[in-house]
């Protein structure tokens, strides 16, 4: 079982999905759990997962400073879903934390699959891009 569908649908990147779409991609996650303290991604070593918050809260620093404070709901690791790149932060669970993540290499064949999800994918990373 993957995670929830309406978490997902709640997400920027996966907001244009329709709910096969979206099934398809919550199918492919995975629950997982991270102590109080742990660092879950490291700033500037390599990545491969997205995480979707579902309980609990985090911590981002980039550079040693704090950028902001993740809850249920957010995400982090969108860049590593798609390019193999290295992280552009640390994100560190302040309590426990429950999250769902998905890897490149499980997202890569539905995307393949479904064109219509690659174009989703691409408007909502340029939506973001002129964000930031």
């Amino acid at each position: 079982m993957g995670a929830p569908v309406e978490l997902l649908s709640n997400i920027d990147l996966f907001r244009d999905l329709d709910k096969r779409e979206l099934r398809d991609v919550a199918g492919a996650m995975k629950g997982h759990t991270f102590p109080a303290g742990r660092q879950i991604v490291t700033e500037g070593t390599g990545g491969v997962g997205f995480f979707v918050i579902a309980a609990g809260t985090a911590k981002v620093t980039a550079e040693g400073a704090e950028i902001r404070t993740l809850r249920p709901g957010d995400y982090f690791g969108e860049i590593a879903l798609i390019a193999d790149a290295p992280r552009t932060a640390t994100v560190t669970a302040e309590t426990d934390l429950m999250c769902w993540g998905l890897t490149s290499w499980a997202f890569k064949p539905i995307v393949e699959q479904n064109a219509s999800i690659a174009w989703k994918l691409l408007q909502a990373l340029a939506r973001l891009l002129r964000r930031r």
